[in-house]
């Protein structure tokens, strides 16, 4: 099992070249035929940030846990990092289930790894949560002067939430095949799900009878330790986020694994 693990790491690592081509193309054709080009990379997530924080602290009056003493600023960057956060696990997800009837022409040529198509997916994606990542210290500096150097362990934070949408894109994607109605299912979970993550109020401001179930929800403990480490300077917990990397570890083998079991099937269906 660990020497059959070990090859297939090798094999999708021999894969580099291959996925950085398609990941490059990708966000290429992102924004291709468009003025602004990859500008809009950088307007997107601004405009959100503005709608969003007016809607929530300007017309809804919400703040910040019970005190009520975050300000607008400090509100908007609480939110940014939840948003850009949940964004990556959004993006990679709500694809996933399309990713290989979109490339269909690749299933029967026998030599070219599908297996990647899940990693250009979430190579993408971080990608545009990078470019958010580098707005929201911008923002840090300019709005409060100042920047903490916890914010430089946003890859190891994320890295747990990486794994697990990684494995589930492996296992939507070959889903995806066979029942055309995953997408539709999946479209709904997700805004049910960013609702049901702590990104537009603080965990705290949970009653203790649903504290569990947010205790079961990942993104609760990414989302948490995000804010802790780039707009208050904290450390994360550090024994949650090692057992969420390994959760996340094995949730990336089981959907690898399902992916190449399944994947032998994907020609005869489409």
């Amino acid at each position: 099992m660990i020497k059959s693990m070990i090859r297939e790491i090798k094999y999708l690592f021999a894969q580099k070249s291959l996925i950085h081509q398609f990941t490059k193309r990708e966000i290429s054709n992102r924004y291709k035929g468009s003025y602004l080009g990859i500008v809009w990379s950088f307007i997107t997530p601004l405009m959100m940030l503005t709608i969003y924080t007016f809607v929530f602290s300007v017309i809804f009056q919400a703040r910040w846990g019970t005190t009520g003493e975050t300000n607008k600023v400090e509100f908007a960057l609480l939110l940014f990092t939840g948003l850009f956060v949940f964004n990556v696990f959004s993006e990679v997800v709500s694809r996933a289930p399309s990713l290989i009837l979109f490339n269909s022409n690749y299933v029967k040529k026998v030599v070219f790894p599908l297996e990647i198509l899940p990693i250009v997916a979430l190579g993408s994606a971080l990608f545009q949560a990078l470019i958010s990542y580098i707005i929201l210290l911008l923002a840090m500096l300019i709005l409060t002067g100042t920047f903490y150097w916890t914010a430089l362990l946003f890859p190891i934070i994320i890295l747990p939430l990486l794994l697990i949408s990684l494995g589930l894109a492996w296992f939507l994607a070959s889903l995806g095949v066979y029942i055309r109605d995953v997408g539709q299912i999946v479209s709904i979970v997700l805004p049910a799900l960013m609702f049901m993550s702590p990104i537009f109020y603080p965990r705290s401001s949970i009653p203790e009878e649903f504290q569990f179930v947010y205790s079961l929800n990942p993104m609760t403990y990414v989302v948490e330790d995000m804010r802790s480490a780039i707009i208050w300077g904290d450390l994360p917990h550090w024994h949650l986020l090692i057992m969420g990397i390994v959760i996340g570890g094995l949730f990336a083998v089981l959907g690898y694994i399902w992916f190449k079991k399944t994947r032998k099937g994907f020609a005869d269906v489409l």
